[in-house]
């Protein structure tokens, strides 16, 4: 048995035994069970065989675990168990930081250049797909020497969370979704970039006002950049964040707690696997902040840019902090070997971070609608944002049913709802209304909260 193996086992049943010995405290017990331990009886059970190892080391947990049993309703209200959160999201061991997420800042930056480079229509379908990871080829299409060289790419932690898309034939037709939306946007919008829109046709359009911005749709008037960038949000950061850096699956995964409560570092780094899984999750929300331990928002085009905006509208302010402040004290807990705090924690990162899509989904179908008879420029641009909003919802998690608060297939008839026919031409005022009005109640709030 190695010194790491040994140390997992104690560490595994470490509470059960804690709480024994305090019993055995009071009953006068402890004196004979702790000689065992001495350092010449250490010495001692050092010469036993493996097999007998074990033997002393299960009869001892053993022992622990009946006399707790058996004191089951003893108060420990008298042991300070509690684990304060730190100022900010800072945390050390031996003098240097065991925070890391610099994968998750990596990816930020890829999808803010890919985005981007949607806009540009020189752009070739082969640069968009590599930008995007789907040429796994060396390339410079992102003129950034970082990015270029990284092993990073999007593609593959898109729709890949172990708690909704362990390889199943969901997250291939995802990735293919975003695949098409490149695709169109180079056969479709680019060339009829000079062409104006009309139904049925691609093309540009302008909204109204001197110096109205110029929308560049598909025939039924969606803006497959902004359909991307918004299903971006929730098929990468929401999803990594809630159904896989946070999920019990990944953080418990394997001897990860084990190796926590035991001290057990990745070799070369200076921090748990855990305490990684946790920090990764933070670094697809914070990751692009000039101080990510202590973040201002609106720092991206993604989720932190539009965590801003929920957090700006007076109906929700507050869920800034909340979100923060989970962050901070599920991160403390993993420290502390709280893993029942932990989870807390994630089942409130889970309500508020879905909250942020639900919210925005909301907004810009209602945004939308008031527009659509008036200014279809302006309309067609909040409700391809709407579209992106609504297509991630499908990523959203509530911990109640280890689900999304709507059905995925609610979630894909608003979808399909929203291009159906002649898409953003045709829909009607009614069909958005109720489709608002089905996810804002879902989701815990009402229409005219998110408007």
């Amino acid at each position: 048995m190695t010194i790491n193996s040994f140390k997992r086992l104690y560490f595994k049943h470490r509470r059960v035994c804690d709480k024994g010995c305090r019993f055995l405290f009071k009953i006068n017990l402890v004196k004979p069970l702790f000689s065992l331990f001495s350092s010449v009886h250490l010495r001692k059970l050092l010469k036993l065989n493996l097999n007998k190892m074990k033997k002393v080391v299960l009869s001892t947990l053993a022992i622990a675990a009946l006399v707790f049993s058996s004191c089951s309703d003893d108060n420990d209200n008298n042991i300070d168990t509690a684990v304060t959160a730190p100022a900010t999201y800072t945390f050390e061991r031996n003098g240097a930081t065991s925070v890391s997420f610099s994968g998750q800042t990596t990816r930020i930056k890829m999808g803010e250049k890919l985005i981007s480079a949607l806009k540009d229509k020189s752009k070739t379908k082969i640069e968009l797909d590599s930008m995007f990871g789907r040429n796994l080829t060396t390339h410079s299409y992102f003129n950034d020497a970082e990015l270029d060289g990284s092993s990073k790419n999007l593609r593959g932690k898109t729709a890949a969370s172990i708690d909704y898309f362990p390889g199943t034939a969901e997250a291939v037709f995802i990735k293919e979704d975003f695949d098409g939306f490149i695709s169109s946007q180079v056969t479709e919008v680019f060339p009829n970039w000079n062409v104006d829109a009309v139904e049925g046709t691609a093309g540009k359009i302008q909204e109204l006002g001197t110096g109205g911005s110029m929308r560049y749709v598909n025939a039924k008037g969606l803006e497959y950049n902004q359909a991307f960038g918004k299903g971006l949000i929730g098929a990468l950061m929401v999803d990594q964040i809630l159904n896989n850096y946070l999920s019990t699956k990944k953080l418990d995964e394997a001897t990860s707690r084990a190796d926590n409560d035991a001290g057990i570092l990745i070799e070369g780094k200076n921090y748990t696997n855990m305490e990684h899984k946790w920090d990764e999750a933070y670094g697809y929300l914070y990751g692009k902040e000039a101080t990510p331990a202590s973040p201002e928002l609106g720092a991206d085009s993604f989720l932190n840019k539009y965590l801003k905006r929920v957090e700006d509208d007076a109906d929700f302010a507050g869920i800034a902090d909340k979100i923060y402040n989970a962050f901070k004290l599920g991160r403390a807990a993993i420290v502390a070997k709280d893993y029942e705090l932990r989870d807390k924690q994630v089942e409130i990162l889970r309500e508020e971070i879905s909250k942020i899509i639900a919210v925005r989904a909301v907004y810009y179908l209602q945004y939308g609608k008031d527009k659509l008879a008036t200014d279809k420029g302006a309309a067609f641009h909040d409700l391809s944002e709407g579209y992106g909003f609504v297509y991630s919802l499908r990523f959203t998690q509530t911990s109640a049913t280890g689900a999304p608060h709507l059905t995925v297939d609610e979630i894909n008839e608003f979808v399909s709802t929203l291009q159906a026919g002649n898409g953003f031409w045709t829909i009607t005022n009614d069909e958005l209304e109720q489709m608002s009005t089905k996810i804002a109640n879902a989701y815990g709030f009402t229409v005219g909260q998110a408007r």
